[in-house]
């Protein structure tokens, strides 16, 4: 597009929006192809469209969405709430690209009552509401079969799948199956069970669904003090075994207080890219509905429009009627003749609490379950958490670690490991035989072994480390910054893990002077600091315990010139010690490994002959 045809396209549009109504309603973007690409809904049409063309605008996703616009279309409502509830339909209906998208989880079970002659009582993932009611979706998948069980234990409800009549139960037309037999179906196709006691039945597990448990305790308890006072002990005791069986059901659900009812609570829980909204409904002081939605952001939206959002599609699909809504923020002209509340203590600061518990398990679950699908996500993910934590210009993708090892100065060694991506990259691994230090000094071991290792680097031009980190504390971190920023004039960062008086990592140094980051030491990323820190310390050792063996395992027939490990062998096996091979003859050690190569061991043993 030209600069010209973008001042007419500009020109149409602001003329457009310079028309609009000073009233509540929706208004739809349309791209070149006259396809709606974002649908908004506002207090005042012209106001809020007006913002999209304003020079100043400075978000990097707007003007991409304004680059995009050809058309604009509006609906004129009478209140905000008609403008919210329009617009939610219109995202659904159209589901416009640059809008937040909604990944519902369809596939979630309900629960259904079927609308038969004698209702089944099943769980499905297929919404047909012709064919009865429906309860749910159950995002937890375990309370969906303990409400199942506890109905089936009570209630005995019919499992097969033969259509039964009214004519066919009075003509005699089925026969009992085996659930009957067994006792988990009293019979009703064949008359064994009243028709109207199993409708009572079915209207009582419609109750439990509906989370008004304590209602139907409450008729149990009437029903089984009805039947004591008539006599009728046997149908008493029976009733008496369905109340102790859901009291018990009901006491292991999450009860909060017996005076909240029919409250919705919602939460949300965000990040860059994704919001995850969470749904509690609570009915007589118990919850009986939880779920969650997440929305995929595409234009900066704020947490309170997509929480209005939410509102409106969780309400909407679960059919609530509550008249008082828990949230976790103020939100003005959301739902008419709705209250909403911002609890600060109390049992709806519990519920809240537990909301946005629930937000951020979903949350991550969705992380983990996606981490496993690409791990590359996970390692990008820790990356830029301690990119975060440390203030640094960029993610460390590359890491490398120092540590020393020896014992009373002998045999001293040093390791360096290499991780990228967070990931060990052994290939990249090197140990370092220290050469310039006498006696056990860490510190100077330390810094030969920097500055042999970045001045090698930087000869050869390879690429250098994004952090160091020092397996110490302070004093090796100021030995590493005084090689790599005094003597090499490079600017990489230095972080230090210390060690508490338990020899175990406590807490993670950053900056000069040092100063402890906040880490959780349950954190993964604390974990995998740890791990480069144990990999580290496993290098040296290894090399260090390697050194001295061989230096065990020398013997005085290495220091012959000429005399090379095949020839030590032989000679060592046949004579079997250093000691016989000195005092053997001439003839002896030409017999072994020929006259030549027993010429030079001979003299070595004896200059004087």
């Amino acid at each position: 597009m030209t600069k010209d045809e973008n001042d007419k396209r500009l020109a149409y549009l602001r003329g457009i929006v310079s028309r609009l109504p000073d009233k509540p309603g929706s208004y739809q973007f349309y791209d070149k192809e006259h396809t709606i690409i974002y649908v908004g809904k506002a207090k005042n049409l012209k106001a809020r469209v007006s913002t999209y063309f304003h020079t100043e605008v400075d978000r990097f996703k707007t003007k991409v969405l304004v680059s995009k616009i050809f058309d604009i279309s509006y609906t004129v409502v009478n209140t905000e709430e008609d403008a919210l509830l329009l617009e939610n339909s219109l995202i659904k209906k159209y589901n416009p690209r640059y809008n937040v998208l909604l990944k519902d989880g369809k596939t979630y079970p309900s629960i259904c009552i079927t609308n038969e002659y004698l209702p089944r009582i099943f769980k499905t993932r297929t919404i047909n509401k012709k064919w009865g009611t429906y309860y749910g979706p159950y995002s937890h998948i375990g309370s969906m079969y303990a409400v199942l069980d506890i109905i089936k234990e009570l209630y005995h409800p019919r499992t097969c799948n033969q259509p039964i009549t009214k004519e066919g139960v009075k003509a005699g037309k089925y026969k009992v199956c085996l659930d009957y037999h067994i006792k988990k179906c009293m019979g009703p196709c064949v008359g064994k069970q009243a028709y109207e006691d199993y409708q009572k039945n079915i209207q009582q597990a419609r109750e439990i669904l509906r989370g008004n448990t304590r209602q139907v305790l409450r008729d149990l308890k009437d029903e089984m003090l009805k039947l004591s006072e008539e006599l009728r002990f046997e149908e008493a005791e029976e009733v008496k075994r369905k109340y102790l069986a859901l009291d018990g059901f009901v006491s292991k659900s999450e009860v909060v207080s017996h005076t909240i009812n029919n409250v919705d609570v919602f939460s949300i829980t965000s990040d860059e890219k994704m919001a995850f909204i969470n749904y509690l409904h609570v009915s007589n002081g118990s919850i009986n509905q939880s779920f969650t939605i997440e929305y995929k952001k595409k234009l900066n939206e704020s947490d309170e429009e997509l929480l209005q959002l939410g509102i409106v599609e969780l309400r909407e699909r679960f059919n609530s009627d509550a008249k008082e809504v828990i949230v976790p923020m103020e939100m003005q002209g959301v739902l008419e003749n709705i209250t909403f509340t911002v609890p600060k203590l109390g049992d709806k600061k519990a519920l809240l609490d537990l909301s946005i518990m629930n937000g951020k398990q979903y949350k991550f679950d969705r992380l983990k379950q996606a981490e496993k699908l690409n791990p590359e996500q996970k390692q990008v993910r820790l990356m830029k958490e301690l990119q975060e934590k440390l203030g640094l210009p960029k993610m460390p993708y590359q890491i490398e670690c120092f540590d020393n090892s020896n014992i009373s100065g002998t045999d001293a060694v040093a390791a360096c490991v290499v991780f990228k991506k967070m990931k060990p990259s052994k290939r990249d691994y090197k140990h370092y035989n220290i050469k310039t230090v006498t006696g056990p000094d860490d510190y100077a071991s330390m810094k030969e072994v920097v500055g042999r290792r970045y001045q090698r680097l930087l000869e050869e031009e390879q690429p250098l480390p994004d952090l160091i980190i020092a397996d110490g504390g302070k004093g090796q971190m100021e030995v590493i910054r005084q090689v790599i920023q005094d003597e090499l004039n490079l600017d990489i960062p230095i972080a230090g893990l210390a060690k508490n008086d338990r020899h175990r990592t406590n807490e993670l140094l950053y900056g000069f002077p040092p100063i402890h980051v906040a880490l959780k030491m349950d954190s993964e990323l604390f974990h995998v600091l740890t791990q480069i820190q144990d990999e580290v310390h496993r290098f040296a050792i290894e090399f260090h315990r390697n050194k001295r063996s061989k230096r065990a395992l020398h013997s005085e027939l290495d220091d012959i010139k000429g005399i090379g490990p095949k020839t030590r062998d032989e000679l060592l096996n046949s004579l079997k010690s250093v000691k016989r091979i000195r005092e053997a003859e001439l003839p002896t050690l030409s017999d072994i490994i020929g006259p030549a190569k027993a010429k030079i061991v001979f003299e070595y043993f004896h200059p004087e002959a």
